[in-house]
């Protein structure tokens, strides 16, 4: 099927062909002089997830991030002009030769939201107490962490057990290290602390009011420890879950901004021709995402890797690429997107689309066709946080029937879908999205590692277990030679791809509307999930 592009400069596969790309395309066009930002404004934001628990230090996804980081803050961010990071609530760091102790100084001078003073206290109990023992991915990077230690109120030195990269923990701190004040937490249920819906935190912005179902109102920090920022009076998180009356409210103008592909795919090359809105690429390069199917390795059926296999052959990934994503996708080949071009490998199993072939491997199995010509019966719990989630899940049922097997579906609210997947295990199959965020021990082989307990979102809750696999997650984690890694995440690519508990079948990156009246945005690769402090509207 033939496809048009979203506008000059923007194609739709090219748009999510890789990171580079996707900021040259989406610059394309002749340079202009950028509008002096101006100092005050509301800005409208469309929130079309809306999340009861807004502390990122606990749960490390986009939807908590696009709130989140604007009042949270992590020791450091992504830097989208010189590479690597820039420092945030650390000003510096060193890493010993042994790769067992990192120094981090701290900023001086931060107050936290209720005035009480930012310390390395609050460095060490995040640490402790939430990132490693709590967080979904941040359990697994910080395993190893064994103390931190505080010799005065702005120095925190890690200590580890066992050798950690550098490069692991510098990829890990724009996204793992958001900071929690010691003196809201400690002793508390921190799961369940009620600061979780209305942190406190040392951003250029103050959470003033939470109101589920309607908006999410941030107020511009005057005590920001950036006195230069920020330049917005407020920001306004209008809950919209209708992604068509998202794209109608950019149309009336009653929006600035939304992220994360928040329109229908079939409206971005309209909203991008309108005058007073662009449609932008760039700013998603730190979170590259897969679309999967995952299977319950507790089904007996599907304890079978034929079967698997044979699941993996029954779907058609061009024409999920073609009608689910409207082409703003590409076919992913494993864990490690081809955005990657630190980790990413080619050289994997594939399992292209032929449905013929799962036929036969499926009958070869031992689950012949029955009289009514079903083989068996999946329960298919498509995830429900975007329209592509439950789109795939419509199509997945299609296929799976197309080869015999009866794909009961049923969707779940976010809230519920998490207990039944992650916590109870009541499915034999689902759609989900994972974020790749830089560095494969970050958050993909979290997904793939035996040890996470019942519950933890966005981890192997599959059952799927592989000595072989856990060995390799284990070395790469505490190799400190950057080359044996990259070698060490090629093996974790081709057993992955081998065992399939998981099959990354699409992988994408995002898209934003934006008000051509905004300067300032988009300029790092993790710009939705960033403080925004520089964010302005044109004078």
């Amino acid at each position: 099927m033939m496809h048009r592009g979203p506008g000059p400069g923007i194609g739709r596969r090219d748009l999510l062909a890789g990171a580079a790309a996707l900021g040259a395309l989406a610059a394309a066009g002749p340079a202009r002089a950028q509008p002096a930002p101006r100092r005050g404004g509301v800005l409208r934001v469309a929130y079309n997830t809306e999340q009861p628990n807004l502390n990122a230090a606990l749960v490390a996804s986009n939807a908590v991030y696009l709130v989140a980081s604007k009042v949270l803050e992590p020791l450091a961010e992504m830097d989208g002009l010189a590479g690597g990071v820039r420092p945030l609530l650390a000003t510096g760091w060193d890493a010993a030769r042994d790769g067992k102790t990192i120094t981090f100084r701290l900023r001086q001078g931060v107050k936290w939201h209720d005035g009480r003073d930012f310390t390395s206290a609050d460095v060490q109990f995040s640490a402790m107490e939430v990132w490693k023992a709590l967080q979904n991915f941040g359990r697994a990077v910080f395993k190893d962490l064994s103390a931190v230690e505080t010799p005065d109120a702005h120095t925190a030195i890690f200590r580890f057990d066992a050798p950690i990269p550098l490069q692991l923990v510098l990829n890990a701190i724009p996204a793992l290290t958001t900071v929690l004040p010691r003196h809201l937490y400690a002793g508390t249920d921190i799961r369940n602390n009620p600061r979780n819906a209305m942190p406190v935190g040392t951003g250029p912005f103050k959470l003033t009011e939470n109101r589920r179902g309607e908006y999410v109102r941030l107020d511009r920090n005057p005590d920001y420890w950036d006195r230069t920022q920020p330049f917005l009076d407020q920001i306004l998180f209008r809950a919209m879950p209708d992604k068509a009356a998202i794209a109608a409210a950019h149309e009336a103008g009653e929006l600035d901004l939304s992220c994360f592909t928040s329109v229908p795919l079939p409206d971005i090359a309209r909203l991008g021709r309108l005058p007073t809105l662009e449609v932008v690429a760039r700013g998603y390069e730190g979170a590259i995402n897969h679309a999967t199917i995952e299977f319950n390795l507790r089904t007996p059926q599907l304890q079978k890797l034929e079967v698997r296999k044979a699941i993996a052959h029954a779907v058609d990934i061009g024409f999920v690429v073609d009608n689910v994503f409207e082409g703003y996708a590409k076919a992913g080949t494993g864990p490690v997107p081809s955005t990657s071009s630190a980790f990413y490998t080619p050289d994997v199993p594939r399992y292209p689309y032929d449905a013929a072939r799962a036929n036969r491997m499926l009958d070869e199995a031992g689950f012949p066709r029955g009289a009514n010509g079903t083989r068996f019966s999946l329960r298919l719990r498509p995830a429900p946080w975007f329209e592509y989630t439950r789109l795939m899940g419509d199509y997945l049922a299609q296929a799976l029937r197309r080869v015999g097997i009866d794909a009961q579906m049923q969707v779940f609210d976010p809230g519920a879908h998490l207990n039944v997947v992650y916590r109870d295990h009541a499915f034999d199959i689902t759609t989900g999205t994972h974020a790749y965020r830089n560095d494969p021990a970050i958050s993909t082989t979290v997904l793939y590692a035996t040890g996470t307990p019942p519950g933890v979102p966005w981890s192997n809750q599959y059952g799927y277990a592989n000595p072989a696999m856990d060995a390799v997650i284990r070395e790469a984690a505490n190799e400190i030679d950057p080359a044996k890694r990259v070698e060490l995440y090629h093996r974790f690519q081709r057993i992955a791809q081998e065992d399939i508990p998981l099959l990354p079948a699409v992988e994408h990156a995002f898209v934003s509307v934006v008000s051509r009246r905004l300067v300032n945005h988009h300029n790092n690769p993790r710009w939705a999930m960033s403080s925004w402090a520089d964010l302005a509207f044109a004078s």
